[in-house]
């Protein structure tokens, strides 16, 4: 498995991410239209795109959110690719370049369904907070906080 850092006008990322929005818009429903307009890509400067034998096969993203905090954001892993480690590895380098850029905490939002992803997150030393901004109030989301700096 090879990480690579980029940004958001990475094409591999752009098509991971093309998968994710399929996926979310099937598991959303109706409910898509909010969740999307919180899942933009286009300025996102803090990306990850992991390859296994040189195809792209899982993602993520972080931006900032406070002074200190910042939101990870887009995690996705191919189906072909999935129960491989993946995704904690792309927390984990998320993770990393955050605290070098500065940051000390990390939050996230899911669907309280996405049990695989709540797993992940969870073994990954995250913990589940009160819903946050836009999130506040949505029965379907659960947020969930790290602290990146003892």
């Amino acid at each position: 498995m090879i990480i690579k850092r980029t940004d958001s006008t990475d094409r591999d990322f752009h098509h991971l991410v093309q998968h994710l929005d399929i996926t979310l818009a099937e598991h959303n429903g109706e409910d898509n239209t909010f969740f999307e307009q919180f899942n933009k890509i286009d300025t996102l400067q803090h990306c990850v795109v992991a390859y296994i034998d040189h195809i792209p096969a899982a993602c993520g993203a972080f931006k900032p959110f406070s002074e200190n905090t910042v939101e990870i954001k887009r995690m996705y892993t191919d189906a072909e690719f999935r129960r491989n480690g993946l995704a904690s590895a792309i927390v984990k380098e998320l993770e990393k370049w955050a605290k070098e850029s500065g940051f000390e905490i990390a939050v996230l939002e899911t669907s309280i369904a996405l049990h695989n992803a709540i797993s992940v997150y969870e073994k990954n030393g995250f913990r589940k907070i009160p819903n946050y901004g836009q999130y506040t109030g949505i029965e379907t989301s659960v947020c969930y906080q790290k602290i990146l700096r003892s």
